[in-house]
């Protein structure tokens, strides 16, 4: 696999144009002005965790005795609980149980960015050619940059949304998300699942 091919694999499981919506929701209660210093702090956050998982992957699931499987529920689990709160605020505001009031980590950095599908991914990649260490973090970076400039194009946007049509995106991003949820969910219930006998 080259580096251009590599990067593109993961830019689709990252999938910048799809959570484009979710990303301009989730960040419709912040105030306009830490509306992008957050965005870039959570694309910041979301390359750490990838490199991490490039860097020593396996060695962190090894002795914490994880599987990947078990990081696709959690990705799930938590992404449902997001959605939820998405669909039915509570009175004090989405992020009101966050610091500042605005989310951190979760939901932007993981699971949406670098979720369970990116970091199997790169997990994959550097179990497969551990030599060319190098080149998968070139990819990383090519990846990583590219769905930067697709989330930074697309929230700048949210300044320029209507109130009541902000409002119903922000229910139809939590149904979305609800249903992505499910989906992780699904896909790690089936790994568990023996293959069927004939």
């Amino acid at each position: 696999m080259t580096i251009t091919s590599a990067a593109i694999a993961l830019l689709l499981v990252m999938d910048p144009i799809g959570n484009s919506l979710s990303f301009m929701t989730i960040l419709e209660p912040v105030a306009p002005a830490r509306r992008l210093r957050v965005l870039v702090r959570e694309l910041l956050i979301a390359l750490g965790i990838l490199l991490a998982f490039l860097g020593c992957g396996h060695w962190i699931l090894g002795v914490m005795n994880v599987e990947t499987l078990a990081i696709r529920t959690a990705g799930g689990i938590i992404l449902f609980l997001v959605a939820l709160r998405i669909i039915f605020p509570p009175k004090e505001g989405i992020w009101s149980g966050t610091p500042g009031g605005e989310p951190l980590i979760v939901p932007l950095a993981t699971p949406l960015l670098a979720g369970p599908s990116a970091i199997a991914t790169v997990l994959l990649l550097s179990g497969s050619e551990p030599g060319r260490r190098l080149d998968w973090t070139l990819a990383v970076l090519l990846a990583w940059g590219a769905a930067a400039a697709v989330l930074l194009t697309s929230t700048a946007m949210t300044r320029k949304l209507d109130r009541r049509l902000a409002s119903g995106l922000q229910k139809l991003t939590g149904m979305i998300l609800v249903i992505l949820s499910v989906q992780m969910l699904l896909t790690a219930f089936r790994q568990l699942m023996p293959p069927a006998t004939h």
